[in-house]
């Protein structure tokens, strides 16, 4: 098919269809086909094992931070977390908003999926990453003072709108991280993402729903001065900040970056196997 069949099978307008962004909508799109297709056991499994793999960045989050103090060193530390997630192929709330929606856009998947997916992933992250914060606070007694510390310094906000800065930020990091790793198949290359977003979110003290709660969980479980209501109050607060900074910043203009070709899919003006196989030959050496 050439340029100029592909443009009029996917609309009227006159603008080249670039290969970098039809190599973007044809993954996601796929991609998120498949997550939102997930029967009910493979999506609660991977939703715990998500909660489970960033107890892990925390674990060695604490561990730096305990003997070093570095905050900066605490943030790579933890970036091990979301290396793990990647390399499991877990799921991470806020991680993947972009592959969801395009599926949608696509005719490819429902709403309620969307819905589903979301809901299921929040919930089985704090379930996971509660069951292994308890495991770290049975296990590292040590470690109880750095759990406190940080836990407070995450519910203790000077001010509201510093609040939903940070939560804003947060969502859009981890979405944006996601993202970037999708763009390359280069192992070392992914690591450096993860290890520099634990930097930026862990460093600047961003606020994360399902990260943070992990580790005020664990600060609870040890007897740290935040209450049932306290914890509540802040996580309704910073969920929804970050699901919007995830979405508003990072994935909706990427959506309307690629919504011609997702539009096309949807119409049947063009069919996901053709842009499969379009994306295959432009990768393939010449």
């Amino acid at each position: 098919m050439t340029q100029k069949e592909q443009r009029v099978r996917l609309g009227r307008n006159d603008l080249d269809l670039e290969d970098e962004l039809v190599d973007e909508a044809t993954a996601t799109v796929t991609e998120g086909a498949k997550r939102l297709n997930r029967k009910w056991p493979e999506l609660i499994v991977t939703g715990l094992f998500g909660g489970i793999d960033v107890g892990l960045g925390i674990l060695a989050m604490i561990l730096v931070k305990q003997a070093t103090g570095s905050e900066i060193l605490a943030g790579m530390a933890f970036g091990i977390g979301l290396l793990a997630l990647k390399l499991a192929h877990s799921e991470l709330f806020t991680e993947e908003f972009l592959l969801p929606l395009n599926a949608v856009i696509a005719g490819q998947a429902t709403w309620l999926q969307v819905v589903r997916l979301w809901v299921v992933t929040l919930v089985t992250n704090l379930l996971g990453g509660a069951a292994f914060a308890w495991l770290i606070v049975l296990g590292l007694p040590d470690y109880h003072v750095v759990l406190a510390d940080m836990a407070e310094s995450y519910v203790d906000q000077p001010s509201l709108s510093v609040m939903i800065a940070l939560s804003l930020l947060a969502g859009a990091a981890i979405t944006l991280a996601t993202r970037m790793q999708q763009g390359t198949s280069n192992d070392v290359v992914k690591a450096i993402v993860c290890m520099v977003t634990g930097l930026l979110v862990i460093g600047f003290g961003m606020l994360h729903g399902a990260i943070n709660a992990i580790i005020i969980f664990a600060a609870m479980f040890a007897g740290a001065d935040v209450s049932i209501p306290q914890f509540l109050q802040w996580f309704g607060i910073v969920i929804v900040f970050n699901m919007l900074g995830g979405l508003l910043i990072i994935s909706l203009p990427r959506l309307l970056r690629t919504r011609r070709v997702l539009w096309g899919v949807r119409k049947g003006r063009i069919s996901l196997e053709e842009l499969q196989q379009q994306s295959a030959q432009a990768r393939a050496p010449r």
